[in-house]
Protein backbone atom coordinates (compact mmCIF):
# COMPACT_ATOMS: atom_id res chain seq x y z
CA UNK A 1 0.00 0.00 0.00
CA UNK A 2 1.26 3.36 -1.41
CA UNK A 3 0.38 6.25 0.94
CA UNK A 4 3.14 8.68 -0.28
CA UNK A 5 1.77 11.82 -1.71
CA UNK A 6 3.47 14.57 -4.08
CA UNK A 7 3.04 18.21 -3.30
CA UNK A 8 4.97 20.71 -5.35
CA UNK A 9 7.90 18.48 -5.84
CA UNK A 10 7.70 17.19 -2.09
CA UNK A 11 7.21 13.74 -1.49
CA UNK A 12 5.32 13.23 2.13
CA UNK A 13 5.16 9.58 3.09
CA UNK A 14 1.43 9.71 3.42
CA UNK A 15 -1.43 12.98 3.19
CA UNK A 16 -2.13 13.36 7.11
CA UNK A 17 -0.72 16.23 8.78
CA UNK A 18 -1.86 18.01 11.66
CA UNK A 19 -3.49 21.45 11.48
CA UNK A 20 -2.03 24.81 12.86
CA UNK A 21 -3.11 26.13 15.70
CA UNK A 22 -3.80 22.56 17.23
CA UNK A 23 -0.70 20.50 17.40
CA UNK A 24 1.94 23.39 18.92
CA UNK A 25 5.71 22.42 17.15
CA UNK A 26 5.08 19.19 18.14
CA UNK A 27 7.29 18.11 20.97
CA UNK A 28 3.91 17.86 23.17
CA UNK A 29 2.39 14.97 20.66
CA UNK A 30 5.86 13.40 20.11
CA UNK A 31 5.44 12.62 24.34
CA UNK A 32 2.76 10.38 23.07
CA UNK A 33 4.03 9.09 19.74
CA UNK A 34 6.78 9.27 17.33
CA UNK A 35 5.43 12.19 15.23
CA UNK A 36 7.71 10.70 12.82
CA UNK A 37 5.10 8.54 11.13
CA UNK A 38 3.14 11.82 9.76
CA UNK A 39 3.20 13.26 6.57
CA UNK A 40 3.91 16.39 8.14
CA UNK A 41 3.23 18.62 10.24
CA UNK A 42 1.72 22.46 10.45
CA UNK A 43 3.11 24.48 12.81
CA UNK A 44 1.97 26.94 15.15
CA UNK A 45 0.91 30.45 13.49
CA UNK A 46 3.53 32.01 13.35
CA UNK A 47 4.49 36.12 13.56
CA UNK A 48 7.51 38.43 13.25
CA UNK A 49 7.26 39.32 16.93
CA UNK A 50 6.43 36.98 20.10
CA UNK A 51 2.30 37.13 20.62
CA UNK A 52 0.67 36.93 23.54
CA UNK A 53 -2.47 35.92 22.21
CA UNK A 54 -6.24 37.90 23.46
CA UNK A 55 -7.37 37.68 26.66
CA UNK A 56 -9.18 35.07 28.64
CA UNK A 57 -11.51 32.97 27.86
CA UNK A 58 -10.81 32.31 24.24
CA UNK A 59 -11.79 28.89 23.56
CA UNK A 60 -15.52 27.54 24.08
CA UNK A 61 -17.54 24.02 23.35
CA UNK A 62 -20.80 24.01 20.94
CA UNK A 63 -22.49 20.72 20.18
CA UNK A 64 -19.90 19.48 17.29
CA UNK A 65 -17.66 22.18 16.42
CA UNK A 66 -15.23 24.54 19.03
CA UNK A 67 -14.87 28.37 18.93
CA UNK A 68 -11.28 29.81 19.40
CA UNK A 69 -10.18 33.14 19.82
CA UNK A 70 -6.46 32.63 20.52
CA UNK A 71 -4.96 35.73 18.78
CA UNK A 72 -2.01 33.94 17.63
CA UNK A 73 -0.01 33.18 20.76
CA UNK A 74 3.26 32.33 20.06
CA UNK A 75 6.90 32.75 20.87
CA UNK A 76 7.66 34.52 17.39
CA UNK A 77 9.63 33.53 14.34
CA UNK A 78 13.36 33.72 15.67
CA UNK A 79 12.33 32.15 18.75
CA UNK A 80 10.59 28.91 16.95
CA UNK A 81 14.22 28.95 14.32
CA UNK A 82 16.35 28.48 17.39
CA UNK A 83 14.52 26.57 19.67
CA UNK A 84 12.19 24.02 17.28
CA UNK A 85 12.77 24.10 13.95
CA UNK A 86 16.06 21.52 13.59
CA UNK A 87 14.18 19.17 15.93
CA UNK A 88 11.49 19.12 14.26
CA UNK A 89 13.06 18.81 11.12
CA UNK A 90 14.45 15.48 11.89
CA UNK A 91 10.86 14.04 12.60
CA UNK A 92 8.58 15.07 9.55
CA UNK A 93 8.04 17.75 7.03
CA UNK A 94 7.69 21.01 8.34
CA UNK A 95 4.83 23.33 6.92
CA UNK A 96 5.80 26.99 8.53
CA UNK A 97 2.34 29.02 8.92
CA UNK A 98 2.79 32.45 8.97
CA UNK A 99 1.23 35.62 9.46
CA UNK A 100 0.90 39.08 9.87
CA UNK A 101 -0.91 42.67 9.72
CA UNK A 102 0.75 44.06 6.64
CA UNK A 103 2.07 43.38 3.29
CA UNK A 104 5.77 44.21 4.80
CA UNK A 105 5.36 42.08 7.80
CA UNK A 106 4.30 38.69 5.63
CA UNK A 107 6.89 39.66 2.85
CA UNK A 108 9.72 39.77 6.02
CA UNK A 109 8.86 36.35 7.41
CA UNK A 110 8.42 34.74 4.49
CA UNK A 111 12.32 35.79 3.42
CA UNK A 112 13.62 34.82 6.66
CA UNK A 113 11.89 31.17 6.75
CA UNK A 114 12.97 30.79 2.92
CA UNK A 115 14.71 27.33 2.45
CA UNK A 116 14.09 26.31 6.33
CA UNK A 117 11.49 24.38 5.82
CA UNK A 118 9.40 22.26 3.05
CA UNK A 119 6.62 24.83 2.85
CA UNK A 120 5.22 28.23 4.25
CA UNK A 121 1.54 28.20 4.83
CA UNK A 122 0.10 31.96 4.69
CA UNK A 123 -2.47 32.56 6.80
CA UNK A 124 -4.71 35.68 5.26
CA UNK A 125 -7.08 35.53 8.05
CA UNK A 126 -5.28 37.99 10.00
CA UNK A 127 -6.73 41.92 9.86
CA UNK A 128 -5.27 43.66 7.46
CA UNK A 129 -3.86 47.09 8.81
CA UNK A 130 -4.68 48.67 4.92
CA UNK A 131 -8.04 47.77 4.70
CA UNK A 132 -9.02 49.08 8.36
CA UNK A 133 -9.32 45.65 9.67
CA UNK A 134 -10.00 43.57 7.50
CA UNK A 135 -8.72 40.28 6.29
CA UNK A 136 -6.18 39.99 3.64
CA UNK A 137 -8.47 37.10 2.92
CA UNK A 138 -11.97 38.31 1.85
CA UNK A 139 -11.41 39.82 -1.22
CA UNK A 140 -9.64 38.42 -4.54
CA UNK A 141 -7.68 41.45 -5.26
CA UNK A 142 -6.19 41.60 -1.38
CA UNK A 143 -6.00 37.62 -1.78
CA UNK A 144 -3.84 37.82 -4.60
CA UNK A 145 -1.59 41.18 -3.38
CA UNK A 146 -0.35 39.45 -0.29
CA UNK A 147 0.36 36.14 -2.20
CA UNK A 148 2.60 38.08 -5.05
CA UNK A 149 3.94 39.82 -2.16
CA UNK A 150 4.89 36.49 -0.02
CA UNK A 151 6.09 34.41 -3.13
CA UNK A 152 8.04 37.58 -4.47
CA UNK A 153 10.13 37.39 -1.29
CA UNK A 154 10.35 32.90 -1.71
CA UNK A 155 13.14 31.39 -3.92
CA UNK A 156 13.44 28.15 -2.40
CA UNK A 157 10.18 27.19 -0.78
CA UNK A 158 6.99 26.07 -2.47
CA UNK A 159 4.13 28.61 -1.24
CA UNK A 160 0.48 27.07 0.40
CA UNK A 161 -2.21 30.04 0.92
CA UNK A 162 -4.77 29.03 3.36
CA UNK A 163 -8.03 30.58 2.40
CA UNK A 164 -10.88 31.73 4.60
CA UNK A 165 -14.23 30.50 4.39
CA UNK A 166 -15.42 34.00 5.50
CA UNK A 167 -15.90 35.72 1.99
CA UNK A 168 -18.08 36.23 -1.07
CA UNK A 169 -17.02 33.11 -3.03
CA UNK A 170 -13.93 30.74 -2.36
CA UNK A 171 -13.20 29.93 -5.29
CA UNK A 172 -13.04 33.01 -6.78
CA UNK A 173 -10.09 33.31 -4.11
CA UNK A 174 -8.55 30.69 -4.52
CA UNK A 175 -8.21 31.48 -8.46
CA UNK A 176 -6.61 34.64 -7.21
CA UNK A 177 -4.17 33.27 -4.83
CA UNK A 178 -2.87 31.11 -8.24
CA UNK A 179 -2.91 33.99 -9.95
CA UNK A 180 -0.86 35.54 -7.17
CA UNK A 181 1.80 33.27 -7.48
CA UNK A 182 0.51 30.43 -4.76
CA UNK A 183 2.44 27.25 -5.16
CA UNK A 184 -0.73 25.01 -3.41
CA UNK A 185 -4.17 26.20 -1.27
CA UNK A 186 -5.39 25.16 2.25
CA UNK A 187 -8.76 25.06 3.13
CA UNK A 188 -10.75 25.93 5.25
CA UNK A 189 -9.90 28.04 7.81
CA UNK A 190 -12.22 28.70 10.59
CA UNK A 191 -15.96 30.17 10.53
CA UNK A 192 -17.05 33.05 12.05
CA UNK A 193 -19.15 32.49 14.78
CA UNK A 194 -20.47 33.55 18.57
CA UNK A 195 -21.57 31.74 21.78
CA UNK A 196 -23.55 33.03 24.33
CA UNK A 197 -24.22 32.01 27.84
CA UNK A 198 -28.17 32.02 28.23
CA UNK A 199 -28.52 32.03 32.25
CA UNK A 200 -25.37 34.96 32.97
CA UNK A 201 -26.17 36.98 29.18
CA UNK A 202 -22.84 37.56 28.75
CA UNK A 203 -20.24 36.14 25.67
CA UNK A 204 -18.54 33.00 26.23
CA UNK A 205 -15.46 34.42 24.57
CA UNK A 206 -13.59 37.29 25.88
CA UNK A 207 -13.23 38.63 21.93
CA UNK A 208 -16.67 37.72 21.31
CA UNK A 209 -16.63 36.12 18.21
CA UNK A 210 -14.03 33.21 16.98
CA UNK A 211 -13.09 30.98 14.87
CA UNK A 212 -15.15 27.84 14.46
CA UNK A 213 -13.77 24.47 13.79
CA UNK A 214 -14.85 20.68 14.00
CA UNK A 215 -16.80 18.09 13.11
CA UNK A 216 -19.83 19.74 12.34
CA UNK A 217 -17.97 22.02 9.59
CA UNK A 218 -16.96 19.44 7.50
CA UNK A 219 -19.87 19.30 4.55
CA UNK A 220 -19.26 23.02 4.68
CA UNK A 221 -15.17 22.53 4.22
CA UNK A 222 -15.62 19.52 1.54
CA UNK A 223 -17.99 21.85 -0.75
CA UNK A 224 -15.10 24.39 -0.47
CA UNK A 225 -12.83 22.04 -1.27
CA UNK A 226 -14.61 20.79 -4.38
CA UNK A 227 -15.57 23.83 -5.82
CA UNK A 228 -11.85 25.40 -5.48
CA UNK A 229 -10.39 21.75 -7.01
CA UNK A 230 -12.33 22.77 -10.20
CA UNK A 231 -11.28 26.08 -10.03
CA UNK A 232 -7.41 26.35 -10.18
CA UNK A 233 -4.70 23.86 -11.44
CA UNK A 234 -2.73 23.63 -7.93
CA UNK A 235 -2.56 21.28 -5.30
CA UNK A 236 -4.74 21.94 -2.34
CA UNK A 237 -4.34 20.65 1.15
CA UNK A 238 -7.84 19.57 2.84
CA UNK A 239 -9.15 20.54 6.21
CA UNK A 240 -12.45 20.87 8.39
CA UNK A 241 -13.54 18.47 10.63
CA UNK A 242 -11.74 15.37 9.77
CA UNK A 243 -12.18 12.86 12.86
CA UNK A 244 -11.82 9.56 10.77
CA UNK A 245 -10.14 7.42 7.48
CA UNK A 246 -13.43 7.83 5.72
CA UNK A 247 -13.53 12.03 6.58
CA UNK A 248 -10.08 11.98 4.82
CA UNK A 249 -10.70 10.06 1.86
CA UNK A 250 -13.76 12.41 1.43
CA UNK A 251 -11.79 15.39 1.22
CA UNK A 252 -9.21 13.55 -1.11
CA UNK A 253 -12.10 12.56 -3.37
CA UNK A 254 -13.32 16.44 -3.47
CA UNK A 255 -9.92 17.40 -5.04
CA UNK A 256 -7.52 17.40 -2.22
CA UNK A 257 -4.45 15.85 -2.13
CA UNK A 258 -3.92 16.14 1.32
CA UNK A 259 -5.47 17.00 4.32
CA UNK A 260 -5.10 18.47 7.43
CA UNK A 261 -6.66 17.40 10.79
CA UNK A 262 -6.95 19.81 13.95
CA UNK A 263 -9.80 19.78 16.48
CA UNK A 264 -9.85 16.23 16.41
CA UNK A 265 -6.28 16.37 18.08
CA UNK A 266 -7.99 17.66 21.10
CA UNK A 267 -10.54 15.38 21.24
CA UNK A 268 -8.02 12.27 20.96
CA UNK A 269 -4.31 12.98 21.04
CA UNK A 270 -3.69 9.83 19.10
CA UNK A 271 -5.91 10.92 15.94
CA UNK A 272 -3.68 11.43 13.28
CA UNK A 273 -2.13 8.29 13.80
CA UNK A 274 -5.20 6.39 13.89
CA UNK A 275 -6.46 8.23 10.56
CA UNK A 276 -3.46 7.08 9.06
CA UNK A 277 -4.20 3.34 9.84
CA UNK A 278 -7.55 3.70 8.85
CA UNK A 279 -6.78 4.96 5.42
CA UNK A 280 -4.22 2.76 4.69
CA UNK A 281 -7.19 0.01 5.60
CA UNK A 282 -9.52 1.97 3.84
CA UNK A 283 -7.54 1.63 0.99
CA UNK A 284 -6.46 -2.01 1.10
CA UNK A 285 -10.30 -3.05 1.72
CA UNK A 286 -11.14 -1.23 -1.59
CA UNK A 287 -8.45 -1.85 -3.90
CA UNK A 288 -6.51 1.04 -4.30
CA UNK A 289 -3.00 1.01 -4.68
CA UNK A 290 -2.23 3.95 -4.13
CA UNK A 291 -3.92 6.87 -2.39
CA UNK A 292 -2.98 9.50 -4.49
CA UNK A 293 -5.71 7.74 -7.09
CA UNK A 294 -8.50 8.78 -4.88
CA UNK A 295 -7.44 12.80 -5.63
CA UNK A 296 -10.62 14.20 -7.60
CA UNK A 297 -11.98 10.76 -7.44
CA UNK A 298 -15.89 11.70 -6.67
CA UNK A 299 -17.81 11.27 -9.80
Amino acid sequence: MDLSVQVCGVTLKNPVIPASGTFGFGREFDELYDISVLGGVATKGLTLEPRAGNPTPRIAERQGVILNAVGLQNPGVEHFIEQDLAWLKGKTRVIANVAGKTLDEYERICARLDGLVDFIELNISCPNVKCGGMAFGIRPDDVKEVTHVAKGALKKTPLIVKLSPNCENIARNGAAAEEGGADALSLINTLTGMAIDVERRGFLLANRTGGVSGAGVRPVAVRMVYEVYHAVSVPIFGMGGITSAEDAVEFLMAGASAVQVGTHNFTDPFACPKIIDGLSRWCASHGVSRVSELVGAVS
